[in-house]
């Protein structure tokens, strides 16, 4: 297939389609030499071109085309002159493109949450940052993630979101494609995961978790088992600790912090980064301490099911999620004494 220059190298989750795309309408090249590079008729090569013209409505679509054209991408094809001749004079490469490795960890988590019922992704004129929300049973919306800008044009690109709503802030939902990838990302970890098969952790699907199945039983009396407000802390909880692993040197023992009760205490818990969601990710499991530390730091965090839980613990059947509901009242009282109900909003 097409490709680029090495010194506009593209990443390759940038389809190939859009390096035709940008290497005809931003640097020239016709569409019989595009033709001639990827080994298909013109007629293909017009498909492809004008395919990703008419999405050009989309905000998230426009924006990464522009961005990556800027760079150089689709800047001329390998038998065209090497010269600065060739080089489009608007440039920029102040925003960098995320690597493969960063698309392939942030789509992972994204999209498990935009596969979620009543998820989607809303992105704001103007905004660095995009967040999935999710409706809950009262109506109300509930914030579960924050996603970057770039790492959510990518997956628009790639036609695994679409936006469903335009406007100020347009709103994204999951696609079929974008399901089929997030089959194949989850696949691929857990294969990764089979040496240690005595781990005894639950597999849960791409829509659901520990903590909403919970969440979706009723009592007696038809109330849920857990409340739209404990829900959202153990939410927040998730998505601090998905956001502390993202700098990608996350090597600190959450077990030894919930069984000792200490917390670091170096660094602004305030801020916006993963070391800031590191150190409220501490302080909350510290609070919480033994017993109560675990069940949530298991549920929340690290999505193992009730009965592993159980088992692991070595508690009676079915009294893992009165720990539980316990454990996140206690949760949600530290955050509302701390800093209210979300972590601090990114960009």
């Amino acid at each position: 297939m097409f490709s680029v220059s090495p010194t506009a190298t593209a990443p390759t989750w940038v389809p190939d389609e859009v390096r035709l795309y940008l290497a005809h309408t931003e640097h020239g090249t016709s569409i019989r030499a595009l033709a001639r590079a990827a080994g298909c008729h013109a007629s293909t090569v017009m498909r492809q071109i004008r395919r990703y013209e008419q999405r050009r409505d989309d905000p998230l679509i426009d924006h990464a085309l522009r961005r990556l054209g800027a760079m150089g991408i689709g800047q001329r094809l390998p038998d065209q002159p090497t010269g600065d001749s060739m080089i489009h004079p608007r440039t920029d490469r102040s925003t960098p493109v995320p690597d493969d490795a960063l698309i392939e960890k942030e789509a992972l988590r994204i999209l498990r949450r935009l596969a979620e019922p009543g998820a989607c992704m809303a992105v704001a004129t103007g905004m660095e940052n995009a967040v999935v929300v999710r409706e809950g049973a009262d109506g109300q919306t509930v914030r579960t993630a924050v996603v970057q800008r770039t790492v959510a044009e990518a997956l628009a690109l790639r036609d695994w979101i679409a936006a469903g709503q335009a406007g100020k802030i347009a709103r994204y939902q999951l696609t079929l494609a974008g399901r089929a990838a997030l089959k194949r990302l989850l696949d691929a970890r857990e294969e990764l995961a089979v040496p240690a098969p005595s781990r005894g952790r639950a597999r849960y699907g791409a829509a659901e978790s520990p903590l909403m199945v919970l969440a979706r039983r009723r009592g007696k009396d038809g109330a849920p088992f857990l409340s739209e407000a404990l829900l959202a802390a153990g939410e927040r909880l998730r998505e601090d600790f998905e956001l502390a692993q993202m700098g990608g040197r996350d090597s600190r023992n959450w077990d030894l912090i919930v069984a000792q009760g200490t917390e670091e205490t170096a660094g602004d818990p305030r801020g916006t980064g993963p070391e800031a969601a590191r150190l409220r990710v501490a302080a909350a499991l510290a609070e919480l301490g033994p017993g109560l530390g675990d069940v949530v730091l298991r549920c929340c965090c690290r999505l193992e099911g009730m009965e592993t839980v159980e088992r692991r613990m070595g508690w009676a059947a079915r009294s893992g999620k009165i720990v539980l509901r316990i454990g996140l009242q206690r949760l949600r009282r530290h955050f509302d004494e701390t800093g209210g109900k979300w972590s601090p909003l990114i960009g």
